[in-house]
């Protein structure tokens, strides 16, 4: 069974009007079908990334809202720029999606970053792993976002084994992406997704090796 865990006084407490309850309402009948249950608070920051893992199926989108509406806030995520055309883009847009042009100079963590600095308040959900079939690494660029906006990252969470979603530990990134990431796989490690043998190892991609001067 789902309870409301969110801090009151957070800046991401959502209001009390018919919108907020009937997401809540939708999320909770959806949650409950399945067994699941939530976890964890919003910290009272105004401006996060949040780690979105294990991400494994394309479940993970709907319960990922009906967590965050169950809890008792709004979350953000990003998507290239077709998924936003009609007729898909209203309710793209209505479940949190935000656009990103491939096609601009500049690139998806500037992009994301900028973002993120031009709101007064939001949560940007990022799946570190970029694919829902097994891969070798985590992309690190839900941290460089985090470092260019200068925000904390926010482990949010799907366990599919014990049917729990929610949030764990803010980490502040450091700039030092080893250390960082040791307490990332200290959090995640034991989560497991809907399908574990998709779910790869939580490491950095190994640096391209130099070539030879000539």
């Amino acid at each position: 069974m789902t309870t409301k865990r969110l801090q009151s006084d957070s800046v991401h407490h959502l209001p009390d009007t018919a919108m907020v309850r009937l997401k809540r309402k939708v999320a909770q009948s959806f949650l409950q079908a399945g067994g699941w249950r939530t976890s964890g608070d919003v910290p009272n920051v105004p401006r996060m990334v949040v780690i979105a893992a294990p991400h494994t199926t394309n479940w993970d989108l709907a319960y990922m809202l009906a967590v965050a509406w169950d809890i008792g806030f709004e979350v953000k995520w990003i998507g290239k720029h077709t998924l936003f055309q009609w007729p898909l883009g209203g309710l793209m847009r209505w479940t949190g999606g935000l656009p990103i042009d491939r096609r601009k100079k500049a690139n998806q963590v500037d992009q994301a970053a900028a973002a993120i600095r031009g709101a007064d308040k939001i949560l940007l959900a990022i799946a570190p792993e970029g694919t829902r079939s097994y891969a070798k690494n985590w992309k690190s660029g839900f941290y460089h976002i985090a470092l260019a906006a200068d925000v904390p990252i926010l482990c949010g969470f799907l366990d599919y084994e014990n049917k729990v979603g929610g949030l764990g530990p803010l980490i502040q990134p450091t700039g030092d992406l080893h250390a960082d990431f040791e307490k990332l796989r200290a959090f995640y490690g034991p989560i497991k997704g809907k399908y574990p043998q998709n779910f790869g190892p939580i490491e950095l991609a190994p640096k391209k090796a130099e070539l030879p001067k000539s």
